[in-house]
């Protein structure tokens, strides 16, 4: 009997973890300061702590979740200057993208965006802030994959992580 890839398992259970956290994060799905522990990580995603470890510690050093030197772990509050320095990297990266991107467009490209701005513009009107981040986000990638630029998309990814609950809480006003 041959023995299964890596590739066709299930992703392991760390990167599930993180992946799913990542996400809720950089959607703006937690609020700047709530707080996490490993064992509300493992049970609500019914993995053991050494999975919730790994995926804290890499969302760490992504610098979306802070670990405090007694061990809480929770998400950033952000400084003013904190704000200023990751809203002066996404103008620098994301026009950068958009301007290669750009030459790229097709009329497919542009109906998804369109449509996209819809949604957009429809979590305005509800005022769900969650939900116009979300959007928003999958504008920018949608017009960012354009730019067959991998590297930089990666760098505004972890800006927009980095940056998740401080725009709802500033979205949610």
């Amino acid at each position: 009997m041959l023995a299964s890839k890596p590739s066709d398992a299930a992703p392991a259970a760390h990167d599930r973890v993180y992946r799913a956290l990542r996400t809720r994060i950089m959607h703006g799905e937690m609020s700047p300061g709530q707080a996490l522990t490993l064992r509300g990580i493992g049970k609500e995603f019914g993995v053991s702590m050494t999975p919730a470890r790994e995926s804290v510690r890499r969302l760490v050093a992504e610098g979306a979740l802070s670990l405090s030197s007694s061990g809480r772990v929770s998400a950033p509050e952000l400084t003013n200057e904190r704000i200023e320095e990751l809203a002066a990297l996404r103008a620098l990266l994301e026009v950068e993208l958009a301007s290669r991107a750009l030459p790229r467009a097709h009329m497919a490209l542009i109906d998804r965006l369109q449509a996209i701005n819809m949604t957009v513009a429809e979590m305005v009107s509800k005022r769900d802030a969650v939900g116009y981040i979300r959007s928003n986000l999958e504008f920018h990638r949608t017009l960012y994959l354009r730019a067959q630029a991998p590297a930089m998309l990666a760098i505004a990814e972890t800006v927009w992580l980095q940056l998740g609950p401080t725009m709802r809480a500033l979205y949610g006003r």
